[in-house]
């Protein structure tokens, strides 16, 4: 059997599915394999890299240091990172949070956004390749990655803590989810239970080996001595972008908590105001003011994004329904994600699929294998 699955090359190696309202899970479903080396089947409790879902888990965590008047989305963030952080082509324009959770800060993923251990985010940033040079942060949006290791920064500078264990505290803790980002701050028998992404059928990301070395990218010299960690210094060493390992039934509680509008299972995370600022869609494309990949990003708020988007040249709607909801796709290391609330229905899905083929779109900007994971 485990030589006719894989065979079956154009199949994810792994699927999972999970779907529920604001009270309770109301279907899941896991085919596959964790891992083809042991044969071990994924389930739903598996934890698995998310990718870019991790910027609205990330979002999450700067809200409630919003609520704790700890952050301010509108201040200067050099303020708080002790350095002054400008386009260079825009000296006199300050950069916020709510500019760099919504990808229209300017800066661009022209430079590496994983950051060896011992590197700077000033020093990486002064590279004039990390910036937009033809537009004002504020007036474009271009999905960045780089945003994030500067939010992670910033979050750090503001209260002393590392990330990883900063954003347990602030959401992963509380909800009762078994996750963490980067794997350093999760417990053994949860790394046991790790989804190995995949290529081709080959290990890239979270085999056993992999995950028994360093839990963060490495020194430029190949240590990895966690302790060299200085709040806001390197914001990128547990991937606030795109590093939560999380389950696909974790997953769900988060998409939970924004259907109930800031609380889940009788623990209230968010105020409703926060809930509905994450919510809300600071930038739409218009035509002239955003880079959509191809229509993949069409209406985007504080890390959040919006399908369905009514504009020429959007295919923004894995579901094909035309019906719009919010939440967030992950795709990396062959893997493809995502995280969906139907607000007005009460209802969501959680999905993550292994080795799924790099540029293949279905009906939609999205693959196929993401097309069928949103739809029943």
């Amino acid at each position: 059997m485990l030589a006719t699955f894989l065979l079956a090359a154009a199949s994810p190696i792994a699927q999972v599915r999970v779907t529920f309202d604001a009270r309770q899970v109301t279907s899941v479903r896991a085919e596959g394999l964790a891992d083809i080396a042991t044969g071990r089947r994924v389930t739903a409790r598996d934890p698995v890299r998310v990718a870019s879902i991790s910027k609205l888990v990330t979002a999450i965590g700067v809200m409630r240091l919003v609520e704790a008047h700890k952050l301010d989305l509108d201040a200067d963030v050099s303020a708080l990172l002790g350095w002054r952080l400008r386009n260079p082509a825009f000296p006199d324009v300050p950069i916020t949070l709510r500019l760099l959770l919504s990808h229209r800060s300017s800066l661009t993923d022209g430079i590496d956004y994983v950051l060896p251990l011992d590197a700077s985010i000033e020093t990486a940033l002064t590279d004039s390749k990390a910036w937009d040079g033809d537009h004002a942060p504020g007036t474009y949006f271009r999905y960045t990655n780089l945003n994030f290791p500067v939010i992670a920064s910033v979050m750090e500078r503001a209260t002393g803590e590392r990330f990883d264990r900063l954003m347990a505290r602030l959401v992963l803790t509380p909800l009762g989810i078994d996750a963490c980002f980067n794997w350093a701050s999760c417990s053994p028998a949860t790394r046991a239970k790790a989804v190995v992404l995949y290529r081709d059928r080959a290990p890239v990301k979270d085999d056993p080996a992999s995950i028994a070395s360093c839990p963060v990218t490495p020194a430029r010299d190949g240590s990895c001595d966690l302790k060299v960690w200085r709040a806001g210094v390197n914001g990128a060493m547990f991937s606030p972008q795109g590093g939560l390992r999380i389950s696909m039934l974790g997953l769900a509680r988060i998409g939970q908590l924004l259907l109930d509008r800031g609380a889940v299972g009788g623990v209230r995370l968010l105020s409703s105001a926060s809930v509905r600022l994450l919510e809300t869609p600071v930038w739409t494309y218009d035509g002239t003011n955003g880079d959509t990949g191809d229509g993949f990003d069409c209406a985007y708020g504080l890390a959040v994004t919006f399908t369905a988007t009514r504009a020429a040249g959007c295919k923004d709607d894995p579901f094909g329904d035309g019906r719009r909801r919010i939440g967030h796709p992950g795709d990396a290391y062959g893997l493809k994600s995502g995280l969906w609330i139907d607000p007005a229905h009460g209802t969501g899905v959680a999905y993550v699929a292994t080795d799924v083929p790099d540029g293949v779109r279905g009906r939609s900007a999205y693959s196929p294998a993401e097309e069928a994971l949103a739809t029943p």
